[in-house]
């Protein structure tokens, strides 16, 4: 259990900015593991937004730090980023890794991939109550208000996986492929994986995704 407490270049709660930050979720939340990882993971929903476009390969932003510094990232940074909040108070955390269908999307964002699964989506697991639970915390508020589904909650008990359905109970994201757990980012995997679904856009000399924008103007 000892490596799933530890910080790591990509869990780096010993990062000053990012202990700040995490100082002040908590403050004034009581000192319960539950109570607290509640804060954490709203926090991490919330104030960093979700956008798919910010993608590079480069194994920084992969880090909770830059994920914290950016405002902006995809769902692996922000699992990373609530995962390092949890070892920092002593809850162990493992990210996971999953292909899933997202039936509700931006069609600009559907023609950028040129699909409608998504690649090594990341969620968390937190060591709670002696059990793994599921967390994720990608989909910011406004964005979901957009999308018009609940924002997705977490209760510290039960597993948050996924909107489901939208709010008219129509198709909204399923599971289709999982990559399983980890200890750490396995960024060389994610980025073979995630070239491998999408090598369009990696055809330019750069070989990095080249496009800008968000995934909440494309549905505002």
């Amino acid at each position: 259990m000892e490596r799933y407490l530890q910080p790591t270049d990509f869990f780096d709660f010993d990062n000053p900015e990012l202990k700040s930050w995490i100082s002040e979720q908590l403050d004034g939340v009581p000192n319960d593991p539950a109570a607290q990882i509640r804060a954490l993971y709203l926090a991490v929903r919330d104030s960093i937004n979700y956008n798919p476009y910010v993608f590079r390969t480069d194994p920084a932003t992969f880090s909770a730090s830059y994920a914290l510094q950016s405002g902006e990232t995809y769902c692996i940074p922000k699992a990373v980023l609530l995962g390092a909040a949890a070892r920092s108070i002593g809850i162990p955390s493992r990210l996971g890794l999953a292909d899933v269908r997202n039936h509700l999307s931006s069609p600009r964002l559907i023609e950028w991939l040129q699909s409608d699964i998504f690649r090594m989506h990341g969620f968390i697991e937190l060591y709670l109550g002696g059990r793994w639970v599921k967390a994720t915390p990608a989909f910011n508020r406004q964005l979901c208000e957009l999308m018009k589904v609940e924002p997705l909650e977490f209760d510290g008990v039960n597993d948050s996986i996924f909107q489901e359905f939208t709010e008219s109970g129509r198709a909204h994201m399923e599971y289709v492929n999982d990559h399983g757990v980890f200890d750490d980012v396995p960024h060389g995997f994610i980025v073979e994986g995630i070239e491998a679904a999408y090598p369009h856009l990696f055809s330019d000399a750069s070989g990095q995704p080249a496009t800008s924008g968000s995934l909440q103007t494309d549905l505002g």
